[in-house]
């Protein structure tokens, strides 16, 4: 793999009030050092937001004002940010959005939530952190207890420590890799 795949790819990850920091500082440098292009959305623009453990980051859009077309790659970050961030409609519609539209939505640990509220995740297969498998689930989703869990363009992880396997799957889902680790 060359260290530049993704240059000239529009990505974005998405956060809300207390966000999981390296889960969302992690994927933010790793796509920019693939040679995206990376913004930070949340529910409101230009809006400073701190995460669970300090790290302060200031969103550049609202999901509201940002289409599929916009986008290459969605990252959700996980923590207790995808609780605010599942509630609203400019979130939801941008998810769905990205999946009509097969392009890559990562998610990890908490943040499957949003893929849940956006109605997306029925018949699919996919992990996250345990404590919200039953929600998962209970919305069509197969839960499954891995590092990192592809279906088409779901890429899901667990926790931080799964940060690396999270990454290498995004990226090679983005150029449309064949193997993928952990695809079907």
């Amino acid at each position: 793999m060359t260290e530049r795949q993704l240059e000239g790819r529009r990505a974005a990850v998405m956060i809300g009030p207390l966000f999981e920091d390296v889960e969302a500082t992690y994927p933010y440098h790793r796509l920019r050092e693939a040679g995206a292009s990376v913004e930070l959305i949340g529910v409101a623009a230009d809006t400073a937001l701190k995460g669970k453990k300090g790290e302060e980051l200031r969103t550049d859009s609202a999901a509201a004002d940002v289409i599929a077309d916009d986008l290459d790659v969605l990252v959700i970050a996980g923590g207790f940010g995808p609780d605010k961030l599942r509630t609203d409609a400019g979130v939801k519609k941008l998810v769905r959005e990205m999946n009509d539209a097969g392009k890559p939505i990562a998610f990890i640990c908490h943040a499957g939530w949003v893929p849940v509220s956006a109605g997306i995740v029925d018949g699919r297969r996919v992990t996250s952190y345990p404590t919200i498998a039953d929600d998962l689930r209970n919305a069509g989703a197969e839960w499954e207890d891995a590092e990192v869990v592809v279906d088409g363009n779901f890429v899901s992880s667990r926790r931080p420590d799964d940060l690396p396997a999270f990454m290498r799957a995004l990226i090679e889902v983005a150029v449309g890799a064949e193997e993928v680790v952990g695809a079907r």
